[in-house]
């Protein structure tokens, strides 16, 4: 059965898509929980109309992302941070603060799109993750250093 898609299931599609699946799986839990409209004849120019339009704007959003991608890389992050005389931080750096840097650079990042391998509790550079899509993730340094003026 053909239906199209109304939000993005992980596994099977994205919303806007127009996929063919099992006629009970269709019945019984897309459409009643109004993830998918049936496609019948009646209605299968509208979708794929729509659909199209879909594919557009995945194409801009898609080359918007990259751009994205392209200026994180190749930005520095550095944040000054009070912390004890051995390099040791009072308090760790979360991902809302490195979403506030991003900002100050002018780039648009969620912290929930902020991936950080290990807490930072201690000066120094590490690597930062950002999940822009699941296959575009690029990487940036943050550099911490002390607000003394002491450099890691």
């Amino acid at each position: 059965m053909k239906v199209y898609l109304l939000k993005t299931i992980k596994g099977i599609g994205v919303a806007g898509e127009i996929i063919k699946v099992k006629e009970g799986y269709a019945d019984n839990f897309l459409i009643p929980n109004k993830m998918a409209v049936k496609i019948t004849a009646a209605n299968e120019l509208f979708y794929q109309e729509r659909s199209k339009k879909s594919e557009n704007n995945k194409e801009v959003i898609a080359s918007k992302t990259s751009s994205l991608a392209e200026k994180i890389k190749t930005i520095k992050l550095t944040i000054k941070r009070k912390m004890h005389d051995d390099g040791k931080l009072y308090a760790s750096i979360s991902a809302s603060e490195i979403a506030d840097l991003f900002t100050q650079e002018g780039l648009s990042v969620a912290k929930s799109q902020i991936k950080i391998d290990k807490v930072i509790k201690e000066k120094g550079t590490f690597d930062i993750t950002v999940k822009l899509t699941s296959q575009l993730q690029p990487k940036v340094q943050l550099k911490v250093i002390s607000e003394k003026g002491d450099a890691a």
